[in-house]
């Protein structure tokens, strides 16, 4: 018997600065995320009780930039986690067999 690890190399652990760009880039749309958000609120409350009409398209128009720096937010955070090793990447799909007909046993008949 040997009495050597079998643990492998170990990878160096560096400054990676794509890192640092996607932490800000989180931080940056969750703060505009809060922002618009607080302006939605602010400029639905003006829309109902002073009756004005630009108010609404305002409101809209914040709601869909919230809505935008959430998603973008969620999918920094996404790379974000596959990027520190976190996640993986999914498996690669297999590959089809030729032989076997398209379609499965009902088209097969």
């Amino acid at each position: 018997m040997s009495g050597g690890k079998r643990a492998g190399l170990r990878e160096k652990r560096g400054f990676r600065p794509m890192l640092l760009v996607l932490a800000f880039g989180i931080t940056l749309c969750v703060v505009a995320w809060g922002y618009l958000v607080y302006a939605a609120i602010d400029f639905g409350s003006a829309a109902r009780h002073d009756g004005d009409d630009a108010a609404w398209g305002y409101l809209g128009v914040a709601a869909v930039g919230a809505v935008a720096c959430l998603f973008l937010g969620f999918m920094l955070v996404a790379r974000f986690s596959r990027a520190i090793g976190f996640t993986t990447a999914p498996d690669p799909k297999p590959k089809r067999d030729p032989s076997v007909p398209k379609g499965g046993k009902r088209a097969a008949r």
